[in-house]
């Protein structure tokens, strides 16, 4: 079981894997999950717009789609991350490239362990883990 980096539909070149493979098995830990094969899929607005209408009915571009395969405490699934909606998005909350980055990788991650936002309540809880966890990775 392992955590995997790709890219798909981009040239968008990710160079702190270790580092954030290292990260993203921490936050498993300490929401007492076991890592199971994660992909996490770089890719541009094209690919994402596909798959969100796709799989999930939507005609709109996203940051982040995330699949889960999660069974019991094995975490497992493909994160997409749209690079091109990543830029946007930190020049919008203005933050760096690199954080929105982040943010998004714990945002699917914790997606994968089964969080959601579809309500205010799932997305204050889910905002309060990704700065939580942002902040560990950034520290």
């Amino acid at each position: 079981m392992s955590i995997y980096f790709h890219n798909e539909g981009c040239r968008f070149k990710y160079r702190e894997i270790a580092k954030s493979k290292k990260w993203l098995r921490k936050i498993l830990r300490e929401e007492q999950k076991k890592e199971g094969d994660i992909n996490i899929i770089f890719t541009d607005n094209n690919t994402i717009l596909q798959l969100n209408k796709n799989y999930l009915s939507r005609n709109y571009f996203t940051d982040i789609i995330a699949f889960p395969y999660t069974e019991g405490k094995t975490v497992a699934g493909d994160i997409y991350i749209s690079i091109d909606t990543v830029k946007e998005n930190a020049k919008h909350y203005k933050c760096t490239f690199w954080d929105e980055i982040h943010r998004v990788m714990i945002h699917g991650l914790l997606h994968l362990i089964g969080y959601g936002d579809k309500t205010a309540k799932e997305k204050k809880e889910m905002r309060k883990k990704e700065s939580f966890y942002l902040s560990e990775f950034t520290s």
